[in-house]
């Protein structure tokens, strides 16, 4: 696979220079947590275990991340009902196979499911471009008959996208991706099938796998770095609208001990949902997209 190293998806836009507008209610600070539900498959690597290099069959890694769908998502699932936060629900469609009742309550409360391809022991950008087209589609028939409509959000496993990955999007209809996280507002990204909302995501930051597994940060190190940046882009929201996004996985934040550890946090937030607009990334889209045009940057 070749990639062109001319870079045209979207442009520089320093933030200050923006128009300025609200989210609902006047708000300037729109909140959302994404939950991770994947599914692996057993003999294919799916990720560290924080012991060692895993090696054939993973037997450790897939034991760890199944102990996210028997367990720990009930924990997580309880805790988002009792302070009555949604969710935006990142979905396997192999899930539906594999553990379907974890997805029952989610369904049930509203919360929006987001397409995260098919498994997630592969990734788009090892596809041919037929198996990548071929396996979004799959992945968007099948949400659409379990759920009852089509799913307009999209994260791609590993945040993996290959160069055809936004185009596909679009023909797929999609409306927004959360692959890029270049800015705390949403933006406009240009594809040859036209533009794409790009909503932001924390794949690097406020997500607690990169967190807890490649910066080895303590529990108690990511509920300070959750409350911080909440806090400090409340204030900043004064100048101008952005999004604060977080990201948690069943078998990690699942855990009893990162329970409490959330409990912190979302207690934290919701002692100031009068001054913030506590939603998901779709409701984000479907504001920004209805702004006038030229209030949104992109191409």
């Amino acid at each position: 696979m070749t990639f062109d190293t001319k870079f045209d998806r979207y442009g520089f836009s320093a933030i200050p220079d923006r128009p300025v507008y609200d989210f609902p209610g006047g708000k300037r600070l729109a909140v959302y947590f994404a939950l991770n539900i994947e599914a692996f498959e057993f003999g294919r690597n799916p990720g560290n275990d924080f012991t060692s290099m895993p090696s054939p069959p993973f037997h450790r890694g897939y034991a760890y991340r199944d102990y996210g769908n028997r367990v720990g998502i009930w924990r997580i699932q309880r805790l988002f009902a009792e302070f009555d936060i949604p969710l935006g629900i990142i979905v396997n469609a192999s899930v539906y196979d594999a553990c379907p009742d974890v997805l029952v309550p989610f369904r049930e409360r509203g919360d929006e499911i987001i397409g995260h391809g098919r498994t997630n022991s592969e990734r788009q950008v090892d596809m041919s471009a037929e198996e990548e087209a071929a396996m979004m589609a799959e992945v968007v028939g099948r949400i659409t008959a379990e759920e009852g409509r089509p799913p307009r959000g999209w994260l791609g496993p590993f945040i993996s996208q290959s160069p055809q990955t936004p185009e596909l999007l679009k023909k797929n209809g999609f409306e927004y991706m959360l692959d890029w996280f270049y800015d705390d507002q949403p933006t406009w990204f240009r594809t040859g099938e036209g533009p794409i909302l790009a909503v932001p995501y924390p794949s690097m930051e406020l997500n607690d796998l990169p967190a807890y597994v490649n910066r080895k940060a303590s529990d108690g190190d990511f509920t300070t770095m959750l409350i911080d940046c909440f806090d400090e882009q409340l204030e900043e929201s004064s100048l101008y609208p952005q999004v604060f996004a977080a990201s948690l996985h069943t078998f990690l934040t699942g855990q009893p001990h990162r329970i409490r550890q959330l409990r912190r946090v979302l207690a934290h937030i919701a002692a100031r949902r009068d001054s913030v607009w506590i939603t998901t990334p779709g409701e984000i889209a479907r504001h920004v997209a209805a702004l006038p045009p030229g209030t949104v940057v992109g191409p």
